[in-house]
């Protein structure tokens, strides 16, 4: 069997250490790697719509010499049209790997489990690893330590606070995170986070008022409110959210200096304003580009390239 990234769970310490530190040289001297995939060719297969990584997936397949194919929402249908099991088995004997973006985790873990070579999560509901390297390597680029600043995230307990948790418990980091009551973290998610930190010796705070997790903090990341699919319960997210928006007078409290994250796509009036999007303390678009050098050393590591 081949190594798949489905959750950060599935990474060590020394694996992220690893990735890191190829995404270092990958952004050094990107022409050293330019036939690292020569010949291999991976699909992406979406469930959901994308952007940033559709593009960072195939352009960075492209820059390490691979070929890859786009199967979008209405080209494989996986589970309906055919068994998620049958279309895994037969993509295993013309791929070298896939690139996975769904509704359902369980529909990536499935695939995972017949198709031996490398399976990468790019997105589900329950994780969204990728995000949270090329964040946590932006945080190590701005900082100088991917372990050291205090992280605080303002937002929803969604997949991307899930692997935000699961990788600053791994690297032994400080991540402070707010929620509005009843969109928390799942229990069993803050569990696990809270057993790796346990080893690592990574602080974990949780609380449902905002300026308690954004006090003193080095960075700040929120999310949208509304993810896809949640269309019709947005009034009713919207209302749970009220005094969560990162502006202003929330960044006030955090280090004068605070960096301003967000994995986009942004609602600007909504989860953030104007001005904090585009202050000069902002990486959002710094994390946007790491998706693909990150991303670039996923595949390399995977493919033990």
């Amino acid at each position: 069997m081949g190594r798949h990234l489905i959750s950060i769970e599935d990474l060590s310490l020394r694996d992220i250490k690893k990735i890191f530190s190829l995404t270092e040289e990958l952004k050094r001297s990107p022409e050293s790697f330019q036939n690292a995939l020569r010949g291999h060719k991976f699909a992406l297969i979406f469930e959901k719509p994308s952007t940033r990584t559709w593009v960072s997936f195939e352009t960075g397949i492209f820059q390490l010499g691979g070929s890859s194919v786009y199967l979008g929402p209405g080209d494989i249908t996986l589970g309906i049209r055919e068994e998620t099991r049958d279309v895994a088995r037969v993509l295993d004997r013309y791929l070298s790997g896939v690139v996975l973006r769904t509704f359902a985790h369980d529909t990536i873990t499935e695939f995972e489990k017949y198709f031996t070579n490398p399976v990468i999560n790019g997105l589900s509901d329950q994780e969204h690893p990728c995000q949270a390297l090329a964040d946590y390597f932006t945080l190590h680029e701005h900082c100088g330590s991917p372990s050291k600043p205090v992280l605080a995230y303002v937002g929803d307990g969604n997949n991307v606070l899930t692997s935000l948790l699961y990788l600053a418990a791994r690297l032994g980091a400080t991540l402070r995170y707010a929620t509005p009551k009843g969109l928390e973290p799942a229990a069993g998610v803050l569990a696990k986070a809270l057993k790796m930190a346990a080893s690592t010796g990574a602080i974990i705070q949780g609380t449902y008022k905002p300026d308690e997790a954004v006090d003193g903090a080095d960075a700040v990341y929120t999310d949208v409110w509304v993810s896809m699919g949640e269309e019709k319960i947005r009034a009713k997210k919207l209302k749970q959210f009220k005094g969560f928006q990162l502006n202003a007078k929330l960044m006030a409290g955090a280090k004068k200096k605070a960096l301003v994250m967000h994995c986009l796509p942004a609602h600007r009036g909504e989860e953030i304003t104007e001005e904090i999007m585009e202050s000069k303390n902002s990486v959002v678009f710094d994390q946007a580009e790491n998706r693909l050098h990150v991303q670039k050393a996923v595949l390399l590591f995977l493919m033990g390239s």
